[in-house]
């Protein structure tokens, strides 16, 4: 199993330095999502909100950096850490954008770009960007095929429902594949990552019985495409206290990465100039009782 730290909501400050950290101490990756923008006006309903509104569960005025700008500069700053985005909101930009800005990303940071995707709930985002909010989905699904032709690096084109792209080459191109994962948890997004995608990204971090519950539909969407489960990546996200015997059985039943943030341990009252030293802390005692003895 692989260990992914999650990065989301951390200063803009710290994301550098809890990178070098999380390859110096042996996690596998970093783990970003994405947003464009904060609507200070807010019609659109968060897809996992608990509260009654449908009110997001962040502050409005959290930094949203964008995942390939940070990965590009964690990439520069690392040598073997991974970068997957849970998830990258693809349809909320054009085919040829998404394609030339992940595969130069991807190239910068020699193959370590895991390209989680999703489509999105922020109909904000979409109204700004000129997208169609409403057939992002079908949009999505048409250019996953799309991007793994643009990334070959020939001269292609692409004739589809939503995108006519005349013979191109976009340059520069991965010299591997990016590995694409669809992410959530609807019928809808287990349809699409069994059947387009290289692997699935948990949508937000599961109670242990939603997770074994998410996880069978995924399994059940996997057989249903004739998709191998052994060659197939799944990346979970659990809301229980880590331990290493939680873990093996998500391990045991296919999960290869998971995604964790030792670093939030930290309490709030913590001052901000001792935060640092108390997230490596954390983040040693997560690799002390977790990575190393499940590694054997």
């Amino acid at each position: 199993m692989r260990f992914h730290q999650a990065v989301t909501f951390l200063e803009m400050d710290q994301l550098l330095p809890v990178a070098r950290a999380s390859e110096e101490l042996g996690f596998d990756g970093a783990y970003l999502s994405d947003h464009l923008f904060n609507p200070r006006s807010l019609e659109s309903r968060y897809t996992y909100s608990t509260a009654d509104d449908g009110a997001p569960f962040w502050e409005k005025d959290v930094a949203w950096p964008d995942p390939m700008c940070l990965i590009s500069a964690m990439a520069g700053a690392t040598n073997t850490l991974t970068f997957t985005t849970g998830v990258y909101i693809a349809p909320l930009r054009d085919l040829i954008s998404v394609a030339k800005t992940v595969g130069t990303t991807a190239t910068i940071s020699n193959n370590r770009v895991r390209l989680g995707v999703g489509v999105g709930w922020c109909k904000e985002e979409f109204d700004q960007t000129g997208q169609d909010f409403h057939t992002r989905g079908k949009r999505l699904d048409e250019m996953i095929p799309a991007l793994r032709a643009l990334w070959a690096g020939d001269w292609v084109e692409h004739h589809g429902d939503f995108y006519d792209v005349p013979e191109c080459q976009i340059e520069p191109h991965p010299t591997e594949m990016v590995p694409i994962l669809g992410g959530g948890h609807s019928p809808v997004a287990f349809r699409r990552a069994a059947q387009l995608c290289d692997g699935w990204i948990a949508a937000g971090a599961y109670r242990e019985e939603d997770a074994w519950e998410h996880l069978a539909s995924l399994k059940q969407a996997l057989t249903e495409h004739d998709r191998d489960v052994d060659d197939f990546t799944i990346y979970m996200s659990l809301f229980e206290m880590p331990s290493v015997d939680l873990y093996r059985r998500f391990e045991e039943a296919g999960v290869t990465d998971l995604i964790c943030a030792p670093w939030m341990m930290v309490p709030e009252e913590v001052s901000p100039a001792d935060r640092p030293a108390r997230r490596r802390e954390e983040m040693e005692r997560f690799v002390d009782e977790i990575i190393e003895p499940m590694r054997g």
